[in-house]
């Protein structure tokens, strides 16, 4: 089995990769019959030379490698037939712009495994960037909160080396005594929660954090069953929650009335109700000033969200009463920051840890007769056409969707 580890050719252009130099060093150490080879490229975060220091081929040309493992979409030109590619496709959920991606790795006769359903049997992901996600968003946020207020001034998280650089300069701040909420339990959660304990921020309970007030910042972690509460009244359980959302209401607003900073770093399922609407945040009861949303839906559960914003204008202001994108330093702005690629503002530190858990959980497959599956239900596509799995998306292929 030959792997190819290929350039990123999407613009913008994206510095991530999915092996770092030392990283595929072990990968060669551990499964020996491996063959590895590097594509040439001068945008990714570690260089060429770097690899080479590892033992490992560089190359301008990969056609001959069976495998080739890549992060973000590859253009349809630079689709190389009959061969096995992994990486984020995002067609899974029938995102138009792609839809001619997926029709072309078809007619390429292309085996494409999606980065986004490697999953356990129980369909939770085994791989991903959301940590990453949610360490550059919690920052960011930060930041946010310095420009708006003229407080302090962070430098951009796409020019610090690693999340220790961060912490330095987040440590360096002076922040006033606001209350932050924290959604999810997931990667992005935890990753926007280490920020906030490396900065030695006091987490508070539920009741403490609606009902009392503090004299230093302190910050609240809800997950669903926090913000969400069944129409009957009755108290169940998560599992209840994800199989009959429709039975459900937000019960956010009562973390809106106490909250200056909230960091959405939920994941949000179909079905469920938005945390807030656009009404909600017209009432005189809605506190936030700042929203950093690492989950980033477009116009859905988090209503202050818009638009996404970009790594190099990463903050816009939202107007409540017109609904409308103001500027975010007029004091009526909500204040939000929603760029919808933040793992890409701390490339070294999100490909070691994206290689990591492609070494424990996807290489073995291909050396242990894909005995847990893995493999299996990341395969999209086979013998140019799509797997049962995916079948869901051949009206989307045939344009009729």
């Amino acid at each position: 089995m030959k792997f190819g580890i290929i350039k990123e050719r999407k613009n913008p252009p994206d510095r991530r990769v999915v092996f770092s130099p030392e990283k595929l060093k072990e990968l060669s150490t551990q499964f020996s019959e491996a063959q590895i080879k590097v594509e040439s490229s001068d945008i990714r975060v570690f260089s060429d030379e770097q690899y080479a220091e590892q033992g490992l081929e560089i190359s301008e040309d990969v056609t001959d490698c069976d495998v080739l493992l890549g992060v973000k979409e590859v253009p349809i030109d630079a689709l190389i037939p009959n061969k096995k590619y992994f990486f984020f496709s995002h067609t899974i959920k029938k995102q138009p712009y792609n839809r001619k991606l997926l029709k072309a790795i078809l007619d390429k006769n292309i085996e494409l495994y999606d980065h986004e359903v490697i999953t356990k049997a129980s369909g939770a992901r085994l791989i991903g960037f959301g940590r990453y996600a949610g360490i550059v968003g919690a920052y960011n946020g930060f930041r946010a909160w310095g420009l708006k207020y003229n407080s302090f001034n962070l430098p951009k998280a796409e020019t610090l080396p690693d999340q220790k650089a961060l912490i330095q300069e987040l440590n360096n701040i002076q922040l006033p005594n606001i209350k932050i909420l924290l959604t999810g339990s997931g990667k992005v959660a935890h990753g926007a929660k280490e920020m906030l304990d490396a900065m030695s921020i006091k987490k508070v309970s539920v009741e403490a954090y609606l009902s009392q007030d503090f004299d230093e910042p302190v910050y609240c972690l809800i997950d669903v069953l926090d913000y969400n509460k069944r129409k009957d009244g009755q108290v169940l359980n998560r599992k209840d929650f994800y199989n009959h959302p429709e039975n459900y209401i937000s019960d956010f607003m009562r973390f809106a009335k106490v909250t200056d900073y909230f960091i959405a770093g939920h994941f949000y399922g179909d079905g469920a109700p938005y945390l807030y609407t656009r009404e909600n945040a017209k009432s005189a009861d809605f506190n936030i000033k700042l929203v950093a949303d690492v989950s980033c839906d477009i116009d859905g559960p988090v209503a202050t969200t818009i638009r996404p914003s970009t790594i190099a204008d990463p903050v816009y202001g939202y107007e409540p009463q017109s609904e409308t994108e103001i500027d975010f330093k007029d004091e009526k702005a909500i204040t939000v920051m929603a760029v919808d690629n933040l793992p890409c503002e701390l490339p070294k530190d999100a490909s070691e840890g994206f290689g990591e858990l492609f070494l424990e959980h996807v290489i073995p497959a291909f050396y242990n007769n894909d005995q847990d599956g893995i493999l299996a239900r990341a395969k999209m596509t086979e013998n140019g056409k799509l797997t049962e799995r995916y079948s869901y998306l051949q009206d989307y292929v045939d344009g009729k969707e």
